[in-house]
């Protein structure tokens, strides 16, 4: 059983900063990527961004140069810090846990979201 718990979440103004935190428990594959997805009022869920367990990184492209993700392994934890918002960025903020057992088998975990609301 996986359980992610995200934090950090609130209301900011434009131009302002955030950083979300997720922490992993349960029984985590060593080699996994996390990452962060959103999902706004009347839209489809999309992807912020990700990094696997050796660090490497995607990002969406509406966030590239503002938004910023890391994990901690020994914690189990990807951080995203939000920098330069807009309120385009408003959203709730899901994080995501995907295992691949195999070359084309893969399981998603994901958190219950936490809420960024930016202001005009």
């Amino acid at each position: 059983q996986v359980q992610l718990v995200e934090s950090g979440g609130g209301l900011v103004q434009a131009g302002g900063s955030l950083r979300l935190s997720c922490a992993a428990s349960g029984s985590i594959f060593r080699f996994n990527t996390m990452g962060w997805y959103r999902q706004a009022p009347g839209k489809q869920r999309e992807l912020v961004a990700t990094i696997t367990s050796g660090g490497s990184t995607n990002y969406a492209d509406s966030v590239k140069g503002r938004f910023t993700i890391s994990r901690d392994n020994a914690r189990n934890t990807v951080f995203l810090q939000m920098s330069s918002l807009k309120p385009e960025d408003t959203a709730v903020y899901y994080c995501n846990l995907r295992v691949a057992y195999s070359a084309s088998v893969s399981f998603d975990y994901w958190g219950q979201g936490t809420q960024v609301t930016v202001s005009s």
